[in-house]
């Protein structure tokens, strides 16, 4: 991917108007002297005079209002610079430039920490007026990039995501987009959707490489999601006490056939405590047949508990190499099945006593 086309939404909000601080060029130097400010007023004045002769062309009308704006928002007038160009807007509806000001505009709600007021006029610029390309910067382009900084609606969000991947694929990160985008389907519900978009995710040359944000290891979190949904779940077992008793009983009659169909068949992993249960050197290939044979396998009374109500340890003994293996037990978390959502499985095993 070539990383000066893409975008990323790893900067905070803050981060995030730089650009169009940049865009706008406004001055926030010293505090303004008395003359200056007196001086400000008076080129407002003329500026103002001017902008009602018919003959000026919508070019120099854009000069004009522009550092009419800029001034205000450099002193940090922002009650008045949105009095300005609101009321402007009303009463020019087809100047070419008002999707220009309404973006001012909510920036200086942005500066007012009144997000959601800012939130309707960037959604008011991409439904109601067209792109506008102000100093080589796509308007929409920067609202959408606001909008999902500052939006905490997921439908809008979708909205969004979709928006940029449509209409912006150049100026973004794809595989970040999707990814971004499954998670709000994921918040909403829209299981189908969801898993369709982490395989779009998945199909990127990126996805096993890509650092996103708020979402650690996406590339295995999207993998297991997809595998698990396309796997038949049949080693799931209704409730935890079922699970432990099937283990149990393949365990005391040396059904180690038995126990390696008890086994979850995606990403089962068997790491020691300090290990990352997703690394590659943790996929267990092996069958429980090549760690019992010739011993003699004991397993605890009653499961240790997990560190959340949803999980739960087994400790057994007696394997060979390393004699100590605690079993471990998970609630199935997924909701895009209900008849699999909250059963349990065998997850993986991990070698040694607990640290």
């Amino acid at each position: 991917m070539d990383r000066k086309k893409s975008f990323s939404f790893t900067y905070t909000v803050k981060a995030a108007l730089t650009a169009l601080i940049l865009l706008i060029s406004i001055s926030c130097s010293a505090q303004k002297t008395s003359a200056s400010k007196k001086q400000d007023i008076e080129t407002r004045t003329k500026l103002e005079k001017l902008l009602l002769q018919t003959t000026i062309s919508p070019e120099s009308r854009y000069a004009m209002i522009n550092k009419i704006a800029t001034e205000l928002l450099s002193d940090r007038q922002y009650n008045d610079l949105i009095l300005y160009l609101t009321d402007y807007v009303e009463r020019n509806p087809t100047d070419k430039y008002n999707a220009y000001w309404l973006l001012m505009t909510a920036y200086a709600y942005i500066q007012m920490n009144a997000e959601p007021v800012a939130e309707y006029y960037f959604e008011r610029i991409i439904n109601n007026y067209p792109d506008l390309i102000v100093k080589g910067q796509s308007l929409h382009f920067m609202c959408l990039q606001h909008l999902i900084q500052i939006s905490t609606n997921s439908e809008n969000r979708i909205n969004y995501f979709n928006q940029l991947i449509n209409n912006f694929p150049s100026n973004i990160s794809i595989t970040e987009m999707y990814m971004r985008l499954a998670r709000e389907y994921e918040k909403t519900g829209e299981w189908d959707r969801a898993l369709r978009t982490y395989n779009m995710f998945l199909e990127q040359p990126d996805a096993s490489s890509i650092q996103i944000a708020g979402i650690p290891d996406a590339y295995n979190y999207a993998r297991t999601l997809i595998d698990f949904n396309n796997s038949p779940k049949n080693w799931t077992f209704r409730t935890l006490g079922e699970l432990e008793d099937a283990v149990k009983t393949a365990i005391s009659r040396y059904q180690p056939g038995k126990l390696d169909t008890y086994r979850s068949k995606v990403n089962f992993f068997a790491v020691s405590w300090k290990q990352d249960e997703n690394s590659a050197e943790g996929q267990v290939g092996f069958s429980m047949r090549n760690f019992m044979h010739g011993n003699r396998i004991t397993f605890s009374k009653d499961l240790t508990p997990g560190p959340t109500a949803n999980e739960a340890y087994l400790r057994t003994s007696g394997w060979t190499n390393v004699p100590v293996w605690y079993f471990y037990f998970r609630e199935v978390n997924f909701p895009a099945d209900p008849d699999i959502h909250g059963t349990w499985e065998w997850a993986g095993i991990y070698i040694g006593d607990m640290l």
